[in-house]
């Protein structure tokens, strides 16, 4: 019987019941003596014998339901008549109560994920004249493996206001069966629905690029926090983000790292514009600093080793004129002064 929990379904494994291939024997080698034992009965006038030979041979493959393959980190939710029962876990070839069921709501749910059922579980079979997909009949396991999930971009306004489009994957596993079975209706949509939720709610703390006055830690203090710049921080609330939402579903969230990240479109060329003029602005402030620096080292060598006397006004002359050189976005052409000085 499972256990309850102010309400909650708690997980319930299954175990000693690997003798799949016992029972498979088993059954196999009463089918071949039924077929024969039935004549043998009927000379000896065993009738009541011969008629449990018939009803094996008609019933005994009801048996055969109650045997489970599992294969590693995959495992098997099974109820009785609607009441839960208990979870396989761990590879084998298991034998059940022939009348238990397994029950998964998210087992036809295909997301933009890794650990869904691939190509080769996808092929058709022909039933009573029905398609219907193998693997709908194989899809009730559920894994128990590490899965991405990669949710399409979203369109999120920054704490400045900007739309930005960012995409985030989400490493994720199973870790309650039981929870993520009855606690939600299906836990492939509510996690994906929670990541969403979860992207724009941190995102909307951060600015995109890093910005004066304001504050991303809650600290009252402004810091350079950024979604650009603070990745790995921005990453990580979000995987704490999604944890605590996914938490009473049975789900684990083992990483959260984000895929794309740029402004939307319809602002993606002013944000360029923007930071290609900041970008000239500090090459031209650079140029100046170096420039200013080598006038300064050009007037204290002259002066040191008294090369030539200048006053005010030719110091002043001179540093134009260096500056111009210096600073200019073209090659300076010399001028030849063929006469004095002043």
């Amino acid at each position: 019987m499972s256990n309850m929990n102010n309400g909650n379904v708690q997980e319930r494994i299954i175990e000693g019941h690997k003798t799949g291939g016992l029972v498979l024997f088993i059954v196999i080698a009463l089918y071949v003596l039924a077929i024969p034992g039935m004549g043998v009965f009927a000379a000896y006038g065993l009738w009541f014998m011969n008629i449990a030979c018939i009803l094996w041979l008609c019933l005994g493959w009801i048996l055969l339901l109650g045997l489970k393959v599992l294969k590693p980190n995959e495992a098997l939710v099974l109820t009785l008549f609607g009441k839960y029962v208990g979870t396989l876990k761990g590879d084998g070839f298991f034998f059940v109560n022939p009348f238990c069921t397994a029950f998964n709501p998210a087992a036809a749910t295909k997301l933009g994920q890794s650990g869904d059922v691939g190509k080769n579980d996808a092929m058709s079979v022909v039933v009573s004249g029905t398609n219907v997909k193998a693997a709908e009949i194989a899809s009730k396991k559920i894994s128990l493996k590490v899965m991405t999930l990669s949710n399409s971009k979203q369109k999120v306004n920054d704490v400045l206001g900007n739309p930005v489009e960012i995409a985030v994957a989400v490493m994720w596993r199973v870790k309650d069966t039981a929870k993520a079975v009855f606690e939600v209706d299906n836990f492939k949509e509510y996690l994906s629905l929670q990541c969403d939720t979860a992207v724009r709610n941190v995102v909307k703390v951060y600015p995109y690029d890093v910005t004066d006055n304001v504050d991303t830690t809650g600290d009252g203090e402004s810091d350079d926090g950024s979604l650009r710049g603070s990745t790995e921080v921005v990453a990580g609330k979000i995987r704490d983000e999604i944890q605590s939402k996914v938490v009473d579903a049975g789900l684990e969230i083992v990483d959260a790292r984000i895929t794309y990240l740029a402004y939307a479109p319809e602002i993606a060329a002013a944000m360029l514009q923007r930071q290609q003029a900041s970008a000239v602005v500090d090459a031209r402030k650079l140029i100046v600093d170096g420039a200013v620096g080598m006038v300064e080292l050009a007037l204290e060598r002259l002066s040191e080793k008294n090369t030539v006397e200048l006053d005010e006004e030719r110091k002043a002359a001179m540093v134009s004129n260096l500056l111009v050189v210096l600073c200019g976005n073209h090659d300076a052409q010399p001028v030849v002064n063929s006469g004095s000085l002043y």
